[in-house]
Order: C-alpha cells, then sequence, then structure tokens
C-alpha cells in the first residue's frame, strides 16, 4: 500500500476503482491545522486531469502497469493495428488510445504500448522521431535573423513549427514529448 506522503511524481495508483497517475505534488504544513497533500492527478484510462488533497495517512495499493514495444503495422477502418514482437501477435487499438501518438507513427515504427491487467489504453511514441516534411511555405534566403518559424506539415499528418530554412522534403527530427522541431536529420 502507498500512503499519500509517499506521492511523487508519475506514480500510478488505484483509488475509487481507478487508476490514476501523479502529474504533480505538493506536501503542505499549515501554520494551524493537519499536514496534506495537493495533488494533481490523471485518470490513465479516460486522460481527465483532477485536483484533490489527501491527508499524508491515506493508503491508497499502487497501479502495475505493463509497458511492452510493439510494432505498429497499418490503420483499417478506424482501428490501428500494433504486433507484439516477441510472440508476433496482433492487436487492434481504437483512436482514443493512439489519437496523441499517431500522428508521428509510420507503419512499421516501434511504440510502447501500455497495457493495464492485460489491456491496452494508451501508446507512446519514441521520444524522438525522423519524419519527411510534405508541405511547408518556400523560405527565403537571409530571412533568419528573428529566429522565425512557419508551420510544416509532416507525412504522417503532424503540423510542427520549423525554421524558414526548412523546405518541403527535408527530413527533420522531432520531439515526441512536446511536439517541437528538433534539427534536420
Amino acid at each position: 500500500m502507498l500512503s499519500a506522503g509517499d506521492f511523487r511524481k508519475g506514480l500510478t495508483f488505484e483509488m475509487d476503482g481507478q487508476i490514476f497517475t501523479i502529474i504533480d505534488f505538493q506536501h503542505v504544513k499549515p501554520g494551524k491545522g493537519a499536514a496534506f497533500v495537493r495533488t494533481k492527478i490523471k485518470n490513465i484510462i479516460t486522460g481527465a486531469v483532477v485536483e484533490r488533497t489527501f491527508n499524508p495517512s491515506d493508503k491508497f495499493p499502487p497501479a502495475h502497469i505493463e509497458r511492452k514495444e510493439m510494432q505498429y503495422l497499418y490503420e483499417d477502418s478506424g482501428l490501428y493495428y500494433f504486433m507484439d514482437n516477441e510472440t508476433y501477435e496482433q492487436i487492434p487499438l481504437n483512436h482514443d488510445q493512439v489519437e496523441d501518438a499517431i500522428v508521428y507513427l509510420k507503419p512499421n515504427d516501434n511504440a510502447i504500448i501500455r497495457f493495464y491487467k492485460g489491456e491496452a489504453f494508451s501508446v507512446e511514441p519514441q521520444n524522438f522521431v525522423e519524419l519527411e516534411v510534405t508541405q511547408t511555405d518556400p523560405g527565403f534566403k537571409g530571412d533568419t535573423a528573428t529566429g522565425a518559424t512557419k508551420p510544416a506539415t509532416l507525412e504522417t499528418g503532424a503540423v510542427v513549427n520549423v525554421p524558414l530554412f526548412v523546405n518541403t522534403g527535408d527530413r527533420i527530427r522531432v520531439d515526441t514529448r512536446t511536439g517541437e522541431y528538433m534539427e534536420r536529420a
């Protein structure tokens, strides 16, 4: 059992039949009254973020999240198919489960699938991916003094702000955690 006094960022626990992960926490010891823990927690199944306060002695069972690297195969009729690299078993996931990650995944790319009690609930792409720019406005020579950016559409459909010198057909590296341009590949 985890006590609320032991909460840390990234910790997962069960509460009221739901699974939560801690986004932010703060131990508060007011001058008057008992100490408490102020938290911002995210329901990992629904994605809802809630702010709650807990007594430091409140106890919760830990939730064990299994992470497995799988290969993205293809999309068919709104289902996205992933293959286990060890057993070659394929699992279909719906758009709600992959919506944040799919804009960075091409067929045959590996991704981390997160499971709770054998059920897949979310997909995490690799931290950095290399994608081709399929559409962007042309930059102008010498127009880089301001550090200006422009939107660029990538081969997967993601839109990323890139420096003015990036052109259609260039391959760029993107940080999938922030959705930001890193460098040309």
